[in-house]
């Protein structure tokens, strides 16, 4: 992978990490993950001003992957509501890159080397080892199949949104525009949940998620995105998971949660399969 992309694709990484903690640490998380979905909408609206449109070839995967987020929306809001962020995030994340690299070796025919195999699953499985071992998954398995099944959307929507930024010409334009339709969808799926003026609390009650989160969320997913033009689907889906590590970090100084046994050898885990992706 190219040194430069490497890079970026770790910064987004960071910002992940961050905004979903924000999200998480919020008592009321009906009002914070939408927040962070109609966050997106300030900086969609002024890159679609800016950038030129995407593709038409590539609109099915614009409203493909619009309606494939609203299931990980969805997910990724009751899991936030079952368990904690360092559980709920390791199992959801890491899960991710797994179905994307499933889906490209069986279903897209994609050839992978045996190192950057390996090295994906050094990395998933060593994000997931801190959820699964949990005492909440254990005795809340809501936690853990709500988790799981994020992280089957992630996994899907990584693909859909890999190859519908490689034909649109602009990877930017392209999420914005996903983004946008996604925040026009999504009341939706609140109504189904019976969650009613989501949109007015998100405005009053989380204006700092909405702002902050929100701009960290488009930021992080448009570099990804357009990391996935530059490199394989898999392995940026994987090392973008890395922000496991920020998330142990975020969890130990800031949300008073221990280091164990578990979360080490998972940094032990996930930093080999980092060197292994730049390496090989």
């Amino acid at each position: 992978m190219d040194p430069f992309v490497f890079l970026i694709v770790l910064f987004s990484a960071v910002l992940h990490a961050l905004w979903n903690s924000m999200a998480s640490k919020y008592k009321n998380k009906n009002v914070s993950i939408p927040a962070i979905v109609y966050g997106h909408v300030p900086a969609c609206i002024i890159a679609v001003i800016v950038l030129p449109l995407p593709s038409a070839d590539s609109i099915p995967y614009i409203i493909l992957s619009a309606i494939i987020h609203q299931g990980y929306q969805n997910f990724l809001l009751v899991a936030y509501q079952s368990g904690k962020f360092t559980t709920v995030y390791p199992v959801a994340r890491g899960f991710g890159p797994l179905v994307a690299t499933i889906i490209s070796i069986f279903v897209l025919g994609i050839y992978l080397k045996t190192y950057t195999l390996i090295s994906i699953l050094l990395i998933s499985s060593g994000i997931m080892l801190i959820g699964l071992f949990s005492k909440s998954v254990i005795k809340n398995y809501k936690i853990l199949y709500t988790s799981l099944a994020t992280g089957i959307f992630i996994g899907i929507y990584s693909i859909i949104d890999g190859y519908g930024a490689r034909i649109s010409e602009s990877a930017i334009s392209y999420m914005s525009w996903v983004f946008i339709l996604s925040a026009l969808i999504f009341p939706l799926v609140l109504r189904l949940r019976n969650q009613k003026n989501i949109l007015r609390k998100t405005l009053t009650e989380g204006k700092t998620i909405f702002w902050l989160g929100g701009f960290f969320s488009y930021i992080a997913y448009v570099i990804t995105v357009w990391a996935f033009t530059k490199a394989p689907i898999p392995i940026v889906s994987a090392l973008r998971e890395s922000s496991i590590l920020v998330a142990i970090f975020i969890g130990y100084f800031f949300l008073k949660e221990k280091i164990n046994t578990y979360k080490i050898i998972s940094i032990i885990l996930i930093f080999s399969g980092v060197i292994g992706l730049k390496l090989f």
